[in-house]
């Protein structure tokens, strides 16, 4: 297999942070240091910008999510700030500023069920907004379980589970207990900052990245499971496979296909990366294989990377060379 550049997205005039596809699979934004927005869409076999939202934040835009119904764009900022951007045909319109981290918010995402919406940031914090009827949007948990900075925060791709990655080297999960959130696990292996993460399509597992310079995989395991494994009320996450020797600087971001399985790595090293999982596979002990290594994917650090939800093997990412690109896989 290898991976084919087909496109070079150009315009954004400073490092790209981040890459995200509605889930159509039919709009892609990219956030950038220029403090824009660049939203970008296909016509006649050519993705074009078709819309550059500016004059919302102050400094960088670190972070970019879709909602679910695809009607809305979540962008976060060093300036503190999250913004909700309403798509009415066609056209973008900011409707409301989110406040009250102390610090730069590093990452946003929407659960499934559309009802919620996090953030994370420098502050050490996650806070957990809700959602209603009238796209209001009310913080109702201000999570505090992290000891460094919190660099990523993901929905479980089912059921309303959050789940956030930091400086301290861990990845934590949360649910709804009572009237308020709280962890109920804690996922310790890496030995440096965890960067990124990503659940697989089932939920059940998750492939994380590191400033160590490792991808790792998770597997849930639930009360009465064959592997002996001590599960009391919640499931208890374990580390069962661990991908070294790849990467040669740190992983700025992960991300794992619903349609494929294909693991895609954005890392500092300029490369792009796919890993697929043996055929011969041990739940308990899975193993995956290198299949491509792009080098020079970019011409600086490859920050962000996302498969399209709908199209099998198109991936996007972007870096610091202020350029978001397309790939396509390819059977040799």
């Amino acid at each position: 297999m290898r991976l084919k550049e087909i496109g070079c997205l150009e315009g954004h005039n400073d490092r790209v942070w981040c890459v995200s596809w509605n889930l159509e699979g039919t709009l892609l934004a990219s956030c950038s240091g220029d403090k824009t927005i660049r939203i970008w869409t296909e016509e006649d076999d050519r993705w074009i910008n078709k819309v550059i939202l500016t004059d919302s934040h102050e400094r960088t835009i670190r972070s970019i999510a879709w909602s679910p119904c695809g009607n809305y764009l979540a962008s976060t900022s060093f300036d503190a700030t999250t913004c909700i951007w309403d798509k009415k045909n066609g056209e973008f319109e900011c409707i409301a500023t989110l406040e009250g981290h102390e610090n730069e918010v590093k990452s946003v995402c929407w659960s499934i069920s559309g009802q919620y919406l996090a953030t994370c940031s420098r502050d050490k914090s996650v806070w957990i907004w809700e959602v209603n009827e009238d796209s209001e949007y009310e913080c109702v948990s201000v999570l505090s379980d992290h000891m460094q900075d919190v660099k990523r925060v993901k929905w479980h791709p089912h059921k309303d589970i959050l789940a956030s990655a930091s400086y301290d080297n861990t990845i934590k999960m949360f649910k709804e207990d009572g009237n308020d959130w709280s962890c109920f696990c804690t996922l310790n292996s890496h030995t440096s900052t965890v960067w990124s993460f990503d659940f697989d399509c089932t939920g059940t597992r998750l492939a994380s990245c590191s400033d160590d310079k490792t991808v790792k995989i998770w597997k849930e395991y639930l009360a009465d499971n064959q592997q002996g494994i001590v599960v009391t009320d919640d499931p208890v996450w374990k580390c069962v496979a661990t991908l070294s020797g790849y990467h040669y600087r740190p992983i700025y971001d992960i991300s794992w296909c619903d349609l494929t399985g294909i693991i895609a790595t954005a890392c500092g090293d300029d490369c792009i990366r796919l890993f697929q999982e043996d055929a011969i596979r041990d739940p308990d002990s899975p193993t995956f294989s290198l299949i491509v290594t792009v080098r020079n994917a970019h011409s600086q650090d490859v920050n962000g990377i996302a498969w399209n939800p709908k199209v099998p093997g198109l991936l996007a990412s972007g870096g610091d060379d202020c350029t978001v690109k397309l790939w396509r896989t390819r059977e040799e």
